[in-house]
């Protein structure tokens, strides 16, 4: 069993969750216990639940704007997607997850918290998953893959003018300048590192941030990028 202790929401976690920090330490048992012994969150993890998944995610929070719709790929159990609808109950989640195990433990958990969050049981590239959870805002991810593979699988889902908002680590510079081109031709261009909780986190969460073009449009940006 986890330490009792350890549940309490640390002053930063607070700070971010504000009114509804009562949800996200309900969230932590989930993780602490459920998710430990299906096999979701490794056993070593629960010392550090608040910050290096709960406050880790939730930080992220600062890329997506008021009401819009975010879609989580790959969501595991249930992060970043879970923590960011926390966070902003302003927001429309919903989660992709291809594996039953880890859909019926976010369904669970969902319905535990009294969140609004659909769950979607699927590959993203699918295209049934597509049609029904395509045209988001944003789609964001965690650990899911490299950026040429995270794109590919990202971009169908994503609207027009919409973004891409992938949580990565200190490799993110290195992806972009090895994964530009390949993603860009999926119609994700101006492709950037941001940190987020820079003023909060001695260790801000680094996510690489595109925005969805047509392809067409994205074609005629790596001409005219190409040209000396």
């Amino acid at each position: 069993m986890p330490d009792a202790a350890a549940r309490d929401a640390p002053a930063l976690a607070r700070e971010i969750f504000g009114a509804q920090v009562d949800v996200a330490e309900k969230y932590w048992d989930w993780l602490a216990e459920a998710a430990v012994v299906r096999g979701l969150i490794g056993p070593r993890e629960a010392p550090r639940l608040w910050e290096r998944h709960l406050i880790n995610c939730a930080v992220v929070s600062e890329c997506l704007a008021e009401g819009e719709s975010i879609v989580d790929i790959g969501s595991g159990a249930g992060l970043p997607g879970i923590p960011l609808a926390i966070a902003r109950r302003d927001v429309r989640m919903t989660l992709v997850e291809p594996l039953l195990r880890r859909a019926t433990f976010l369904e669970e958990v969902i319905a535990d918290l009294g969140l609004a969050i659909e769950v979607v049981r699927g590959r993203a590239e699918e295209s049934a998953v597509i049609d029904r959870v395509g045209g988001a805002d944003v789609v964001t991810s965690r650990a899911v893959a490299p950026l040429d593979r995270l794109a590919k699988w990202s971009a169908p889902l994503i609207r027009t003018g919409g973004r891409l908002v992938a949580l990565k680590g200190s490799s993110a510079a290195e992806e972009i300048g090895e994964h530009a081109e390949a993603v860009n031709r999926l119609g994700l261009v101006d492709l950037e590192v941001r940190e987020c909780g820079a003023d909060l986190l001695s260790v801000p969460t680094i996510v690489v941030v595109g925005t969805k073009v047509s392809v067409s449009k994205s074609k005629r940006r790596n001409r005219s990028s190409g040209r000396s």
